[in-house]
């Protein structure tokens, strides 16, 4: 039954079925172990005590993976005059901005910071009122990032399209290092600052429920294969032991016995 062409090609079908349906289960467990290991990451670092930015973060290099969200401390002065908006924000569901100042530090290098999140103006045409930085020194808490790819947007001045450092080093013509520190608090405090940026989401989703779902339906299109090749198989079966015995040996129709042969019997 199988080996005829139009089962091969229903097997065939059904394996690429359970090749993708496997490819599919493997890319939503990925899923799942790249946010497991996210919250790892963020329940190791967000909530310990803030050290200095150069323990974490040294002149010159890059923020880790394992480094993310971790709570450092800094003291520098703001260049308000550099500050940029970063548009297409969402917070809460609404779109808005994230306020990204420049700080600079006691020994002259930049950390870029996101001091909050305000929402658009009225319209699309203005800017929404920024609070002000505060002037002076300053000292910042806050957790670490790395910077967000460049998005390609078209420039506008002011803003940015995404978090990026070359973007705002392209801007500003200053050299921030190698991650943003997304504000938790200052000392002194400003008056009034934009809203704080939400926790990270140490959710992990259903993509472990997923990947079992995709794994477990790999074999049910060879298994359904077979049962309708079995089926048709034993259709086929009766058939053939149906004709055989309604049809005589030689196809000799029985004679038909009559009442007086019976009789004479």
């Amino acid at each position: 039954m199988l080996r005829r062409p139009r089962w091969l090609g229903y097997l065939v079908l059904a394996v690429v079925f359970g090749v993708v349906t496997a490819g599919l289960g493997a890319w939503q467990w990925q899923r799942h172990e790249s946010k497991v290991e996210r919250r790892a990451v963020v329940e190791a670092n967000y909530g310990g005590d803030p050290a200095p930015v150069d323990a974490v973060l040294p002149v010159g290099s890059d923020l880790g993976a394992g480094q993310r969200w971790s709570r450092v401390r800094a003291t520098g002065t703001y260049l308000s005059a550099e500050q940029h908006l970063v548009r297409n924000r969402p917070h809460q569901g609404v779109y808005g901005y994230e306020v990204l100042v420049p700080l600079r530090l006691d020994d002259g290098t930049v950390l870029a910071v996101d001091r909050g999140w305000v929402p658009n103006a009225a319209t699309a045409a203005q800017l929404p009122d920024v609070p002000e930085a505060p002037a002076g020194e300053v000292t910042v808490t806050g957790w670490l990032l790395p910077s967000e790819p460049d998005l390609g947007l078209d420039p506008v001045g002011g803003q940015l399209g995404s978090v990026t450092l070359d973007g705002l080093a392209e801007a500003t013509g200053l050299e921030p290092r190698g991650a943003y520190l997304v504000l938790e608090s200052e000392e002194p405090p400003a008056t009034t600052r934009p809203e704080q940026r939400e926790a990270p989401d140490t959710g992990l989703g259903a993509h472990l429920a997923y990947a079992l779902q995709w794994w477990l339906t790999v074999p049910v299109g060879v298994l359904l294969v077979l049962v309708m090749a079995r089926r048709q198989a034993q259709d086929e079966g009766l058939v053939t032991r149906s004709a055989t015995t309604t049809t005589p040996a030689h196809g000799r129709r029985e004679k038909k016995v009559r009442i007086w042969d019976e009789e004479d019997a």
